[in-house]
């Protein structure tokens, strides 16, 4: 067993403030036993506002202040972040770090989609990243990456057992069937634990936020290769934390055979 926390909360435009909302919350989420500490895409400054200026390096002081963070917990902490582009964009980037580990994700899948377009100010990763956790490997997408089985596919061939999906899901009309669907389908794709981390719904709190601009819809959800759903949160912040069987990632995959019986 994995334990796992997700931790759903509504980021401001203060990458400082932004800072203690983690801190505090990987204290909560480690009290509990949790090994892994997921935090929503754009955890570090929220959708909505200039990101080049407020851009940092994986290495850079941000960064470094969340490893501080994770180090004195004893566990990994995944949060989105904005890294600089050599292009004059931003990457939108998972730090990954913790547990002798410190890289980030770059997300692959540019959100161009319902009137958004992420590519004017963010480049695509390439990479394809997992990492392991007292021998359990997970895979790692953000947000739009959902919408393509191929990548998640990709992780399970990889070796992962679980794939932490941090998002902040853009709001409409059917979107949050969408998540519901998706969640569970990438799951049963790759027979993976699917961990999906949003921003909490603004609207819940009463915060205002830029309309035009995804910025959450809460209900993060963790799936099994079955399809099953072991948890599901509302619209505001909460935190669950949940155990990943990597056991049940194998029987998944047996019963299924979606990726062994793939011709295409």
């Amino acid at each position: 067993m994995l334990r796992i926390g997700l931790s759903q909360v509504t980021s401001s435009e203060d990458p400082a403030e932004n800072l203690e909302l983690i801190r505090a919350e990987v204290a909560r989420a480690a009290a509990e036993g949790a090994r892994v500490v997921v935090f929503p895409e754009a955890a570090m400054v929220r959708f909505g506002v200039s990101l080049k200026p407020l851009a940092e390096p994986v290495d850079g002081p941000w960064a470094k202040s969340v490893a501080a963070i994770a180090a004195e917990h004893d566990v990994l902490v995944v949060a989105g972040m904005f890294t600089p582009s050599d292009d004059g964009r931003v990457r939108n980037t998972l730090l990954i770090t913790g547990l002798g580990q410190h890289l980030g994700y770059h997300k692959i899948h540019l959100y161009d989609a319902f009137g958004f377009r992420e590519s004017d100010t963010v480049a695509p990763g390439a990479d394809v990243v997992t990492t392991t956790v007292d021998d359990v490997t997970l895979g790692f997408a953000t947000c739009y990456d959902i919408r393509f089985p191929e990548l998640f596919r990709r992780l399970a061939d990889m070796g992962a057992s679980a794939i932490v999906v941090p998002t902040s899901w853009g709001a409409g009309e059917g979107k949050r069937e969408q998540w519901d669907v998706l969640v569970r389908a990438r799951a049963l794709d790759s027979g993976c634990w699917v961990l999906g981390c949003g921003q909490a719904d603004p609207a819940a709190t009463g915060t205002p936020v830029n309309p035009k601009a995804p910025t959450g819809i809460g209900y993060s959800t963790v799936s099994d290769g079955f399809g099953r759903v072991h948890a599901q949160l509302g619209a505001g912040p909460e935190l669950v934390v949940v155990d990943v069987d990597p056991q049940v990632t194998e029987k998944a995959r047996a019963a299924t055979g979606a990726l062994a019986n793939r011709r295409l």
